[in-house]
């Protein structure tokens, strides 16, 4: 059997894709600690993450789709941003957002999907 050790050259893998893969694995963990929980219901999803440090004045949540993004506004002290997606679009008519003591919790109700069949008469 032989080993050969693999050498990384400039050409092989650059260190620009070496730190932008750093950076990815180092997002992908630190969202990870950010202690997200998700249960659903029939109706809704409820969605907790804790946000310790932040007001409810320093954080803006979108809802697009299936999307839910959760970021700090630019004048906040700390920085925040995540943005989950759910397997069915969110109805944000039905949806409500609560801080408490660090925890925000996200009760996003399911979008009933509405069937654009027509019928067409067969002549």
């Amino acid at each position: 059997m032989f080993f050969a050790p693999a050498l990384r050259t400039r050409t092989f893998a650059p260190r620009t894709f070496d730190r932008s893969f750093e950076r990815f694995v180092n997002d992908a963990f630190s969202t990870a600690r950010r202690s997200l929980n998700v249960e659903q219901d029939d109706k809704s999803w409820t969605v907790t993450l804790d946000v310790p440090g932040f007001a409810r004045e320093d954080l803006s949540i979108g809802i697009e789709g299936a999307v839910v993004r959760i970021e700090s506004k630019a004048d906040a002290k700390r920085q925040f941003k995540a943005a989950y997606e759910l397997p069915q679009d969110i109805d944000v008519a039905a949806s409500e957002a609560k801080l408490e003591n660090g925890v925000l919790t996200l009760k996003l109700g399911k979008l009933v999907p509405v069937s654009n069949v027509a019928q067409l008469q067969i002549n």
